[in-house]
């Protein structure tokens, strides 16, 4: 599978050393707090001494800098050829999110008005917001599409960025985060790539290929399916019996110094899911799109490869994903059967698309045998969440109140919402079984609820674990922010920021 196709190695962004007034290129984006009556002085001062139109503009249009809202266009005959102006909202409420938005909506403008050259004023001094909307804006998956002189490309016209006001030593922090939208855009891809193309050796081959592009700190061990028998993973195995397409157990591990913690990260990899027997049928069934399924899975991955380049020190990470399809075969796994997970736990088959807890079952049983500290599991598990918490959020279940805080901190920096959900024990009376320990799945009622609940079953001695239901925010069919339509790489960002809070 081809790797980034627009992603930050094509764009060059600096800070830049001069103020607006002076510099010279195609396009200036200037972003302001909400203000009243005329334009504030500084941006009042700019337009009578270099551009012209500005206040004109202002007035016109009734711009006072409210949040999503703008004024641009030619203004004057300067060495500027065209000025937009970005509502922030109001200053006490700006947050490095609306900073990253608006910089993703200045990127577009600019795109959009056909300049190649860029350059943001935007109020406080860290890069990384700006930076980060620019770059996540940018990225075009054009891996899917022929050229044709027929048809105009989608190809971004922006080729350099500079941020105007910040200081010099600002710089050291952009190849970073350029670096870490590089591992947003791996998981993107993955997600997005159809399920021809991704498959559970694609992902395995992506963990060695990680492994290989990083052997001072990342190690990995690829289970076949033999492997995975003398392990007794039942229920990982039973999900994949139906496919053509062998599972693989993925095990990367990060190592940087002495370890003063030791963490995992688990994530669902179903790289297509028909449903089994219970098919996906019907409208809203979503079957077209059970290619990203596996988001949870590209997200762990794509988070090694943010860890490994940025190498938080006194840090290990296991990142683990049970990869394989969900088939229809002969060899399918019936309503009725009964599957036994590596804890040795006695598993019913209620509904054969409940099987992403299934493949998590092992896995987390997997990790909780590694003496981690720590275990955090990604899933699109549930549609219930998405009828609970909409598209722009993942619901977030856990056992240790450090670790719920470490998480929602680096959620409010990134952006990437989640809001926590009861572990609501009386509800896993709905998966209780006449013949099995327990059921794979319970009434519609609280169906994300039940769910965790059951993977709560395959904890036992790890003090702190986390269920991330990302069902929602991993994709959106329209421009949301500074995703483009599709894979939005959730969340990637976030369990980097939580990973290095431990890195001290």
């Amino acid at each position: 599978m081809e790797g980034v196709n627009i992603g930050t190695g094509c764009m060059d962004i600096r800070v830049g050393t001069v103020e607006p007034a002076v510099w010279q290129g195609d396009g200036l984006v200037l972003a302001v707090p909400a203000f009243e009556g005329e334009l504030p002085e500084t941006l009042a001062r700019l337009d009578r001494e270099v551009l012209g139109g500005l206040q004109e503009m202002a007035t016109e249009g009734e711009f006072q800098g409210k949040a999503d809202t703008q004024i641009g266009g030619r203004v004057g005959a300067g060495p500027i050829r065209k000025v937009a102006v970005m509502g922030l909202g109001a200053a006490d409420k700006i947050t490095p999110d609306a900073l990253r938005k608006t910089a993703a909506q200045a990127l577009r403008w600019a795109d959009r008005q056909k300049c190649r050259t860029l350059a943001l004023a935007f109020p406080g001094e860290d890069p990384v917001p700006l930076v980060e909307g620019i770059t996540l804006a940018a990225h075009r998956d054009r891996r899917f599409k022929t050229e044709s002189p027929d048809k105009p490309s989608d190809k971004l016209s922006v080729v350099s960025v500079e941020l105007l006001g910040l200081p010099a030593t600002t710089q050291a922090a952009i190849a970073p985060t350029q670096a870490l939208i590089d591992s947003v855009i791996l998981a993107r891809e993955l997600v997005a790539a159809p399920p021809n193309y991704v498959t559970p050796q694609t992902l395995a081959d992506t963990a060695t290929e990680l492994a290989k592009a990083h052997p001072d700190c990342l190690t990995v061990e690829i289970l076949e399916r033999e492997q995975c028998q003398e392990l007794g993973m039942g229920a990982f195995l039973g999900v994949a019996q139906a496919s053509e397409l062998p599972p693989k157990f993925i095990h990367l591990t990060y190592r940087h110094g002495e370890p003063k913690h030791k963490l995992a990260v688990v994530g669902k990899g179903l790289t297509f899911d028909s449903g089994g027997l219970n098919l996906k049928v019907g409208a809203g069934s979503s079957i077209e799109l059970m290619k990203i399924d596996m988001a949870g899975a590209a997200a762990t991955l794509a988070t090694a490869k943010a860890i490994a380049h940025r190498q938080p020190p006194n840090l290990e990470v296991h990142f683990i994903v049970a990869a394989c399809e969900n088939m229809i075969s002969g060899r399918a796994l019936h309503p009725g059967d009964i599957l036994v997970a590596s804890n040795g736990k006695h598993i019913e088959i209620d509904n054969t698309d409940a099987e992403g807890r299934l493949t998590l079952a092992d896995a987390l049983v997997f990790a909780d045998r590694l003496g981690v500290e720590a275990i955090v599991d990604l899933a699109t598990l549930t549609g219930a969440c998405i009828v609970a918490l909409g598209d722009s959020m993942a619901g977030l279940w856990a056992t240790d109140e450090d670790l719920v805080q470490r998480l929602q901190t680096a959620s409010q920096y990134t952006g990437e919402k989640m809001w926590r959900m009861p572990l609501e024990e009386p509800y896993f009376q709905q998966m209780k079984s006449v013949v099995a320990d327990f059921k794979n799945a319970g009434s519609r009622s609280g169906g994300s609820i039940t769910a965790a609940l059951f993977l709560k079953q395959f904890i036992d001695k790890t003090p702190a674990w986390a269920h991330i239901d990302l069902a929602g925010p991993v994709w959106t069919d329209k421009e949301n922010g500074y995703h483009n339509a599709g894979a939005t790489g959730y969340p990637v960002r976030t369990l980097t920021a939580w990973l290095e809070s431990y890195g001290v």
